[in-house]
Order: structure tokens, then sequence, then C-alpha cells
């Protein structure tokens, strides 16, 4: 017997979605929490994320493809903020929809660039006002959101908690209902692009942003030198760069303890993400001006 209309079930979905915003709103988490795994790194500090990255998260109804970008901002001293600017506005062309994330009362010069990105490539846009948890006055949120959607274009508007998963199922709809009918273009077990490599060497660079001081994290990059399988066990070798010998010492530590406890950290992250024993080892070296070096940088993995 055939389904009436009535019955019959929706048709699954499955598109891109470019998450942009200035940095430090709370994409990488955004995209983390509908995820369901960690698949960004994230960190107090803005700009913690360098490389455009795919999170894919599969539902009943569909497939969202979720490129998580570097936030756009407008300083570009470095060779580095320049490719990261590239990578976030190049994350748009190609794409099927995209989400706006911005910091739920606050609306910056650098999240009109952001809108300015989006609406130039003539996508749906998705208006997430993420952080809403931590507005201490919430009777300001009604208006705040009336004064950013004036004269904006946006397909749907959602307040949300990344970090407390709070509203995401509203979103999820909504982002569902802008993509193609389609089947599924990754396993449902599959949750990103990048390789467990790679992944290692952003569970490093996480902790040298959480554990060193002010500037020091930006004149930090991470290289997996090596990531081998024996048996059970992964071996991985890592070396944490930076861009002169007096940073050096300080990324190391008295007696070597920071970077231990960096690579220990790390090492549980790894073992996390990965469901086995890893075996990690570390070690410090001085490149200068990498960040300001178009060949450092590619040699490092960015790329716009």
């Amino acid at each position: 017997m055939s389904l009436t209309p009535e019955t019959q079930e929706a048709p699954f979905r499955a598109g891109t979605v470019a998450v942009l915003g200035r940095p430090n709103v709370g994409k990488s988490t955004l995209v983390n929490a509908l995820v369901g795994a960690k698949v960004s790194i994230v960190s107090p500090r803005p700009q913690t994320t360098r490389h455009r990255l795919l999170g894919i998260a599969t539902f009943p109804a569909g497939q969202l493809l979720l490129v998580d970008t570097p936030g756009i901002h407008r300083e570009q001293k470095r060779a580095m903020n320049r490719m990261m600017n590239r990578a976030a506005r190049g994350a748009v062309e190609g794409v099927d929809a995209a989400a706006l994330v911005i910091e739920a009362g606050r609306w910056t010069e650098e999240d009109g660039l952001a809108y300015a990105a989006l609406h130039s490539a003539g996508v749906p846009v998705v208006l997430v006002v993420n952080k809403v948890d931590k507005l201490a006055d919430k009777t300001a949120l009604l208006p705040f959101i009336a004064q950013i959607t004036h004269e904006r274009e946006f397909a749907s508007v959602h307040p949300v908690s990344a970090m407390k998963s709070k509203g995401l199922d509203a979103l999820v709809k909504d982002l569902l209902f802008l993509m193609p009918e389609s089947p599924p273009h990754y396993g449902e077990d599959e949750i990103t692009d990048r390789s467990e490599r790679f992944l290692a060497g952003e569970l490093v660079r996480e902790q040298l942003m959480l554990r060193l001081g002010e500037e020091l994290p930006y004149s930090t990059t991470v290289e997996i030198e090596k990531f081998e399988e024996d048996g059970e066990l992964l071996r991985i070798a890592a070396v944490v760069w930076v861009e002169r010998e007096g940073q050096k010492p300080i990324v190391i530590g008295k007696g070597g303890e920071r970077l231990k406890a960096i690579s220990t950290s790390a090492r549980i992250g790894m073992e996390k993400l990965f469901g086995r024993k890893v075996f990690l080892e570390t070690w410090c070296r001085v490149r200068e001006g990498w960040s300001d070096d178009e060949a450092a940088l590619r040699r490092f993995g960015y790329s716009d």
C-alpha cells in the first residue's frame, strides 16, 4: 500500500552552512555543539580558530556540513591574519546557507564586516545570537534583536547558548529547511573532514592558547612530525614553533614543567577524541617571524 501525502516522511536534506562572525563570538563552540563532538578547539581568546574546518552534523531529518571559519577581523598586520580573513571570506563560496554568529547585546564594526561578506554572497543568512545565558538584562534581548535586524535581511533569528546547548533544536530545523533535498554526503559516524593528525596538532595548540600569557599564544604554532599507529597505541611527535629565541623558555617553563603540562592535557584530549591510548612527545623550536612568512604558513598547514 502506498503512503498518502499526509503520511509520507519528509525528504532527507543535506547541504553546507558557512559559520561566520567576528572573533570570540562562539562559532567553534556552536559547531561542536551541533556536531556533538569536539572537532574545533576553543579558548576564551579571540582568533583561536585559524583554519577552515568542516564539522559534520547528522540528524534524522538531514545532514549539515558546518564550515567553521576564523573570525573576520579588521586589523591585518601579519600574513597569518590576512590569510585567516581570506579563508573566512572564501568559506561562503558554494554554500547553501550561512549562519552569522554574534554575541547577545553586542554589535561591532567587525560584526558588520561579517554580515556584509555574507550579504554580498547572496545566500540565505540565519542570525545566531549566542551567549544569551550571559546577558545580565534579559529584557534587553528583544530590543537588541530588533535593532540588529532593522534594515538587515535574515532568513530567521535564533537566540542560543552554544555552551549550554540551549535553543539549538529550532536552529537545526531552520538550517535543514534551507538545505536541498539530498542523500547524506558523509556517513553518520563521520564528524569532520580533517585528519586525526590535524586534530592532534590543534589539541596541542588549544593548550598553548589556554596556558600561555596574553600575546605569546599568537606567536606559536604546532607541527605534527610523527603520527604512527603501533597496535592500539598512537605515537605522536609534536613541535611547538615560536618566533623568537626568548619565547622558547616561556613555553618550556621552569624545569620543563609548562610544556609537560601542555602535553599531558593535549594527550588526554587526544585519547578522548580518538578513543585509544596516545604516547605524545613535544619539543619547542624557533622559526623567526613564521607568522608573517607565507612560505612558512603553508608549510605549517595554513591555507586561504
